[in-house]
């Protein structure tokens, strides 16, 4: 992959540490070889609260998401520190639109586990560049609807997914966008 074409926003929404960020951000680099910008933060997300669930809706954050532009990054992988829901779930760890533009992780039930936040982050990533959960156990695309099963699954990608990536992010090239 050539890294100088494709950048990754990192984006915090309300308080997220930044040691977090930079990891999240180096594990782009480390992973996939690709660049990434981390983004000033944004407020926390009280628009999406639902007081019946006492939870965030994660779709409510997304659609606000794609309707910002974040300069120099062609997908943006947001994080906040709010307990999540989609309507089909108790709780999600994160959520993306395949072929999306951005992707949201929630730290809130990782137990300030950087390692488990990078696992979510290219989860979400994958479903931006159009992949579909995975069968291979060890793949990090593989669905994980707990902890446990996030902290079993290796955190990489399989050769499949691998390659997927590769040729999206190829394809999806934006002429003159760099990070920085």
């Amino acid at each position: 992959m050539n890294h100088d074409d494709f950048c990754i926003g990192i984006q915090p929404v309300g308080e997220i540490e930044p040691g977090v960020l930079k990891i999240i951000a180096s594990s782009f680099i480390g992973e996939l070889r690709l660049k990434s910008l981390i983004h000033p933060p944004l407020d926390h997300p009280e628009y999406a609260f639902d007081k019946r669930r006492i939870q965030y809706d994660a779709g409510s954050i997304i659609t606000r998401l794609e309707a910002i532009e974040f300069k120099g990054s062609d997908k943006t992988i947001a994080l906040v520190d709010a307990d999540l829901f989609i309507p089909v779930f108790s709780f999600v760890l994160g959520e993306a639109r395949i072929g999306g533009k951005c992707a949201l992780v929630s730290t809130f039930r990782l137990q300030k586990n950087p390692g488990r936040s990078v696992k979510v982050a290219l989860h979400e990533f994958g479903h931006l560049m159009h992949l579909v959960h995975c069968q291979d156990n060890s793949c990090v695309m593989k669905f994980s609807k707990n902890i446990e099963q996030l902290d079993s699954n290796s955190g990489i990608f399989c050769k499949y997914c691998l390659d997927q990536i590769k040729y999206q992010v190829s394809q999806n090239k934006k002429a003159g966008n760099h990070c920085g």
